[in-house]
């Protein structure tokens, strides 16, 4: 495991030019929190984007976040344009904060500040790296996670670990669910960080190389589930793809989201519905997968014992 340093600052007042980099509501918790009491300077986000049945453009969470408390804001298309960099260097940051921002930066960002450019990432370094930390740890079946503060570098997730606090995985834990706690933890982790770091108190330690595993963009199509793996590693899987992009399964030509199940003993032809104890279980490699909440196409989502009562053909049947 990696090595976990907790840090209480004693430096309250410190006056920072921060320039803030994020996207996603995680991100948007950390700006809240940091704009109390850091001179946030700038803010850079993606662009706005098609959202809903209307397609219609919305900004992000960091976006609205930012006009909330009149904070500027620029969202280009290429952080490392020209343009988008003559900008940042306009707003003369001391340190430049990352949380999920979705873009690599180049390495004439990263040496802008004069103290570098800090990442909130949701792992425990140097373990998951890369775009899907959260839902990696699910899947991995792990009983921890946290929050790592880390010294950029040119690399994916590669610089020095300042500090890092490990927040346990729960049963019930969804993707959504945990990144809501991290977001916290990654907030209030940074603020007790950033005064120590500044005044040189606390030495970025080189991770180890060795221990590093990598959690690669999710997908749309990742939420397609496989029975023949194990009921314990589909469970994990659907609350890794819960709340986006989903998990489902094919039955026949309809495509059956799987919102809530659990693993249970038993066997089964992988994919075979069944009815057992009054609950509908679907047979996989190992052990069975009693689905709880389901959605078929055009409904809204219902207990699976209710869709079945309305459609018992779903009974003795396969789901690929």
């Amino acid at each position: 495991m990696s090595i976990v340093v907790y840090y209480r600052g004693r430096y309250n007042n410190i006056m920072l030019r921060v320039v803030f980099m994020g996207t996603p509501k995680f991100a948007s918790t950390c700006l809240h929190i940091l704009q109390k009491k850091y001179d946030v300077v700038g803010v850079v986000t993606q662009p706005d984007r098609p959202s809903g049945r209307g397609r219609k453009l919305k900004p992000s969470e960091v976006n609205i976040t930012a006009q909330e408390f009149q904070l500027p804001v620029i969202t280009p298309n290429n952080i490392n344009n020209t343009v988008a960099i003559d900008q940042i260097k306009l707003w003369k940051p001391d340190v430049i904060v990352v949380a999920a921002y979705g873009q690599i930066l180049c390495d004439t960002i990263l040496k802008l500040p004069v103290n570098g450019c800090i990442n909130i990432h949701a792992s425990l370094l140097p373990r998951h790296r890369g775009a899907s930390p959260i839902s990696a740890a699910i899947m991995a079946a792990d009983v921890h996670t946290g929050i790592t503060i880390m010294k950029m570098d040119s690399g994916m997730d590669t610089g020095p670990l300042l500090t890092q606090q490990a927040v346990s995985i729960r049963s019930d834990h969804t993707t959504g669910t945990l990144t809501d706690s991290l977001a916290v933890v990654g907030a209030n982790l940074l603020h007790s960080t950033l005064p120590g770091y500044i005044a040189g108190e606390i030495k970025p330690i080189p991770q180890n190389p060795t221990l590093s595993t990598y959690a690669p963009l999710i997908r749309k199509n990742f939420g397609h589930l496989s029975f023949d793996k194990t009921a314990a590693a589909i469970e994990r899987k659907i609350r890794a793809m819960t709340p986006w992009p989903g998990a489902f399964a094919m039955h026949g030509q309809k495509r059956i989201k799987i919102l809530q199940a659990q693993a249970i003993t038993g066997s089964g032809q992988p994919g075979k519905t069944m009815f057992l104890n009054k609950n509908i279980v679907v047979g996989t490699g190992n052990g069975l997968l009693q689905l709880q909440q389901i959605q078929a196409p055009g409904k809204r989502p219902m207990q699976a014992t209710d869709y079945v009562r309305g459609f018992q053909a779903f009974i003795g049947t396969i789901l690929e």
